[in-house]
């Protein structure tokens, strides 16, 4: 196990036996949050997706923006990025100056729109209101090779952890308007919808395409796209058992077939499903106070969804710093390091009943988010990374 560790701006190498995650972390002792992310696993994970995905996926930069992270995603065969601001732009156009970028954020500051489409290329906007689409048209000096699609908002999802549509979209007449205002302008024209974030139930996606076919008739406009956005969830601890891929795949293809739809091409955001699985959040016990552990990270930085407004219960374990853990378990509620006492996970977590000043956890499925909402609150928002692969990668 190759392990590249990141501190700052300083890059160092270590060698460790191959897939010994506690002999690592006993070796490095971290005193520090530490990430532990694996680029094979998140290469994996986009091949997965392209081979079972009929269309163009877009990464969804902000799930995770960390520099391995993108790269093993290249690898993997992600060619277009979904950004959502000129320095996520900029972060891509640094690391694949070719890649495709779609700017996917629904408001852009007019700087911003210029900056990306005459310093950068970029050609392909979203936008779910006229005056976004009037502010595109100036910034742009009228341009004809605009790629625009419209994000339309869905009827209630309540299957979903987060209803995007509460913030983003265009309700029916709108979007049938803007679809007619922006075809005359646009070389190649979608839709785009969200069902929300961590979907389970597949026939989500088939429900708002046929709310777009309703759209599309409507508006009597040739369409050339359609981009189904994210959702696509990752099973946590406590989520039971959820639907594959291929589940959610199919409902969209269809639902494509049963409305006439299958001619357009087609594309997804997808984020956490990418990355989720490829990096482990690694804490230290400072105190223990009965059931609960004062940890040295919390929402504040790497847990954010663990939150009670998320309440995300990640797959936890332990490393012992000294000794051997006994065999028996119990439930607890963690409390991260700010002096905040909205700082606090209520899991339950399930880690060893002598687990004590020390000890570390380790949280699972940490690659989504947990990076990317960190805050230096109270000054605990550093974190070292590392980077694990085997000797075969």
């Amino acid at each position: 196990m190759a392990v590249n560790l990141q501190q700052g701006s300083a890059l160092r190498s270590r060698s460790y036996e191959n897939d010994d995650f506690q002999g690592m972390v006993l070796k490095m002792r971290p005193t520090k949050p530490l990430y532990a992310l694996s680029p094979k696993i998140i290469k994996q994970a986009a091949q997965e997706f392209i081979a079972a995905f009929p269309g163009l996926p877009l990464y969804a930069v902000k799930t995770n923006p960390d520099r391995q992270v993108l790269k093993a995603l290249k690898k993997g065969g992600i060619q277009a990025f979904d950004i959502a601001s000129l320095a996520e732009l900029k972060r891509i156009n640094s690391l694949f100056p070719n890649a495709q970028m779609h700017f996917m954020h629904t408001v852009k500051t007019p700087e911003d729109i210029r900056v990306a489409y005459f310093d950068y290329g970029v050609r392909h906007f979203v936008l779910d209101h006229e005056e976004e689409l009037f502010k595109i048209m100036r910034e742009t000096k009228l341009a004809q090779d605009l790629n625009l699609t419209v994000r339309i908002a869905l009827p209630k999802n309540g299957k979903a952890l987060i209803d995007f549509s509460k913030k983003f979209g265009a309700c029916f007449e709108e979007a049938v308007d803007l679809l007619k205002k922006c075809r005359p302008i646009s070389k190649v024209l979608g839709l785009s919808f969200h069902v929300g974030t961590q979907t389970t139930d597949p026939g989500k996606y088939a429900k708002a395409i046929s709310f777009c076919a309703r759209l599309i008739e409507a508006s009597k406009v040739n369409l050339d796209c359609l981009n189904v956005g994210g959702g696509f969830p990752v099973a946590y601890e406590g989520d039971g058992d959820m639907c594959g891929l291929h589940d959610y795949v199919t409902a969209i293809q269809n639902a494509l077939d049963r409305h006439a739809l299958s001619h357009l091409s087609l594309m997804a955001e997808p984020g956490r499903i990418l990355v989720a699985g490829g990096a482990k959040l690694v804490t230290r016990v400072e105190l223990r106070k009965g059931n609960l552990l004062y940890i040295n990270d919390g929402v504040y930085g790497g847990l954010f969804d663990a939150a009670k407004w998320v309440g995300t219960r990640y797959a936890v374990s332990a490393i012992s710093c000294d000794r051997a853990f006994d065999d028996n378990f119990q439930e607890y509620r963690l409390a991260g390091p700010t002096c905040d006492s909205l700082d606090m996970m209520e899991g339950p977590f399930v880690l060893p009943s002598d687990i004590g000043i020390g000890d570390w956890i380790v949280f699972e499925n940490a690659g989504a988010y947990s990076q990317s909402l960190r805050s230096d609150f109270n000054g605990f928002g550093y974190a070292e990374v590392v980077s694990v692969s085997s000797n075969k990668d």
